[in-house]
């Protein structure tokens, strides 16, 4: 099996022992992404902010990948609160237009840096 670690400049450094994303020649899967701004390492201040993003970073890393938000087949988003969805829903809509991908959405206890999402994906290569 092909395994290509991926690594993105537009996106933060791993906080741990995992690489950004690894590449099995046909698919991409990408650890999940917070609302951290890779220059300074700050969080973004709130869900709407965080949720872009995080966005944002995951699609520095597909781009990095070779691929964009189209080739995306599943995200798992993790919320630090279950009452963000609608306003997480409204800023994801905005980079998923058509076909969005399938995904799972959940709340969680914590997530790393006191972060209110995170979103991991899985993408696949035409």
């Amino acid at each position: 099996m092909t395994r290509i670690r991926i690594a993105a400049d537009g996106a933060p450094a791993a906080l741990g022992p995992y690489s950004q994303a690894i590449d099995t020649g046909s698919t991409v899967y990408c650890s999940g992404q917070l609302g951290t701004d890779p220059a300074t390492g700050d969080l973004a201040d709130g869900i709407a902010a965080q949720t872009e993003r995080a966005l944002t970073n995951l699609g520095n890393v597909l781009s990095a990948a070779g691929l964009s938000y189209a080739d995306v087949a599943k995200c798992t988003c993790f919320l630090a609160d279950i009452g963000d969805f609608g306003t997480f829903n409204e800023v994801y809509a905005r980079f998923f237009t058509d076909d969005p991908p399938a995904r799972s959405t959940f709340a969680v206890k914590d997530l790393p840096k006191g972060a209110r999402v995170e979103i991991e994906a899985i993408a696949v290569r035409s």
